[in-house]
């Protein structure tokens, strides 16, 4: 029988994979738990996969199902992957929302970006403040990453201590933000953590990770040493990198033009935020050319090759604003994200075909991760002392990494789980002990489509296989009125001995309609089934794949 203060944890997104963040603590009993949300994150697409699938998000029906005892949604910090849902999925919740100024900022302004009447309020928590939600106490205590306000949580409950840290690094020199608070995570190891909940992003890397400033001196001797014109690209989000490049901007004498909407709307945030006071006004993108090349810098959007973004623009030359010429440089200061290295591969290939110099973090440190190395998490687990670790925010390499990691520092309990596990936390031995429903849903256009909807599969199988559709007219006995009609799409137009498929195809429903038995030509269901499996079958002889089939039978 469960007890009544068991305090339970179930990832619904972001263990096993990088991205579409969602952490849901539980206290209670099995009958009757309140509910707290951390994050509601993204993925993004992958067009060779998914086509036509811009955002990947997670399945929230058992949160949907459990929202009366849902007491809030508390978000880490404004990555996309950690709240880049919330638009979508928040009227099937309708929660309470908690986050720091910075956070709450930058959702506002994405909001407004959409055009919608939603309204979604958000509680605004001080940097290092606590708040109570149901019988959840969760203070945000500051830690170093790539956007400003980022935040581990230290939740208190009857059960015990969590801490859950969300994407954090050890940085005792960052741009912008304070470093993260090893005094005060200190100060919880001393109180008693029940279970550390940790990033495992870069566990498979030794070392430290290198300091933001660091980048910044290096991108400021690139920036002054550049001839001609410099455009760097980064993402839009990371505040530190944008200030870091307009003090090498401004030390190389240059002017900052801001090319790409989520670099606006990042830039203005951070600036009433005060993230961006002593630096210098960002020019827009219709000023790039009055100023010279060697005293103009295009801070751009794009650095994950994505094609309608201002780099990808530019380096087709199709941007109406930004032009570069031979003999300028691009930096891209940034790390190409898993499944993007192509796009970006086709952009720096296109750019050094252009004669233009590209520099990158295979060449020079112009991009430091967010995340810890095996270094710094060995130091938070030293500082904190957990009874429990589970490694959280990585694929299956980097959990089984970061376990290994901790047991050799000597953390009692080590629990690996998946996305769906239900983990008992304490009292008593920590474990699964269920599943919850756990899957994704695809934002596909305006809406959301399960993982198995029809159109995501059929989609896929489209853009492996072609389609092919047949037409056919039958008397009310059967017999065919007209020649049916055939269209092949996304098949090739011949076979390898040079026959036309289309031909081969339209032979192939005529033979079969008229090879079927007066009784089931009178079956227009028949019918289509049987030219349904033909079509497929003759285009698999004469070219090795079958395509997705529709048959349409009209009755005269």
């Amino acid at each position: 029988m469960a007890r009544p203060d068991d305090l339970v944890f179930a990832p619904l997104g972001g263990v096993g994979e990088i991205g579409m963040n969602l952490s849901i603590y539980g206290l209670g009993n099995r009958q009757q738990r309140s509910w707290l949300a951390v994050d509601l994150g993204v993925s993004f697409g992958d067009e060779e996969h998914l086509p036509g699938i811009d955002l990947i998000m997670p399945d929230i029906r058992f949160l949907e199902k459990e929202k009366k005892n849902l007491v809030g949604l508390v978000l880490t910090h404004a990555h996309e992957d950690h709240f880049g849902a919330i638009i979508d999925l928040w009227p099937k919740l309708r929660c309470p929302i908690y986050a720091t100024k910075f956070s709450a900022s930058l959702f506002a302004a994405k909001l407004a970006a959409e055009r919608t009447t939603l309204k979604i309020p958000i509680t605004v928590v001080p940097s290092g403040g606590r708040i109570d939600l149901g019988p959840f106490n969760v203070e945000f205590i500051p830690v170093a990453h790539s956007i400003p306000e980022s935040h581990a949580l230290a939740i208190r409950t009857s059960a015990g201590l969590v801490l859950h840290t969300g994407d954090w690094k050890i940085d005792p020199t960052p741009v912008v933000g304070p470093p993260t608070d090893e005094k005060r995570l200190r100060e919880l190891g001393d109180e008693g953590v029940m279970a550390l909940i940790g990033d495992s992003t870069n566990a498979v890397r030794d070392g430290h990770s290198p300091s933001e400033t660091e980048v910044g001196a290096s991108l400021t001797g690139l920036i002054k040493a550049a001839k001609g014109r410099v455009a760097v690209t980064t993402f839009a989000s990371n505040v530190g990198r944008m200030r870091a490049v307009a003090d090498a901007a401004k030390a190389a004498g240059r002017e900052v033009v801001l090319v790409g909407r989520a670099m606006d709307r990042v830039s203005q945030v951070a600036r009433e935020c005060g993230y961006f006071d002593g630096v210098q006004s960002f020019r827009g993108s219709e000023y790039y050319g009055h100023f010279p090349p060697d005293k103009v810098l295009a801070l751009c959007t794009g650095s994950q090759g994505e094609p309608r973004a201002a780099l990808a623009r530019i380096a087709r030359d199709d941007h109406p604003d930004v032009t570069l010429n031979k003999g300028d440089c691009v930096i891209f200061s940034s790390r190409t994200i898993p499944g993007n290295e192509k796009a970006v591969g086709g952009i720096i290939n296109g750019l050094v075909n252009q004669g233009i110099e590209v520099i990158t973090d295979r060449d020079h440190l112009v991009h430091v991760s967010g995340h810890p190395r095996r270094e710094e998490l060995r130091e938070l687990i030293s500082w904190v002392r957990p009874q429990l670790l589970i490694p959280v925010h990585g694929e299956a390499l980097h959990l089984n990494e970061h376990a290994k990691l901790a047991r050799q520092m000597g953390v009692p309990k080590v629990v690996v789980c998946r996305n769906g596990d239900l983990v008992r936390l304490g009292p008593g031995d920590p474990a699964i002990i269920d599943q919850l429903p756990a899957g994704r849903l695809y934002k596909d256009g305006t809406i959301l489509e399960e993982e198995k909807s029809r159109a995501v599969v059929e989609r896929r199988k489209m853009a492996f296989a072609g389609c092919a559709f047949v037409a056919l007219a039958l008397t009310q006995t059967g017999d065919m009125v007209d020649d049916p009609e055939v269209e092949l799409i996304g098949v090739p137009e011949n076979n390898s001995a040079g026959e036309p498929l289309d031909d081969i195809v339209f032979d192939a429903v005529v033979a079969t309609v008229e090879g079927l038995p007066k009784a089931r030509r009178r079956d227009p269901d028949a019918v289509a089934e049987s030219v349904r499996r033909t079509v497929r079958s003759v285009v698999q002889q004469h070219w090795g794949k079958k395509p997705l089939c529709f048959v349409h039978v009209l009755r005269v």
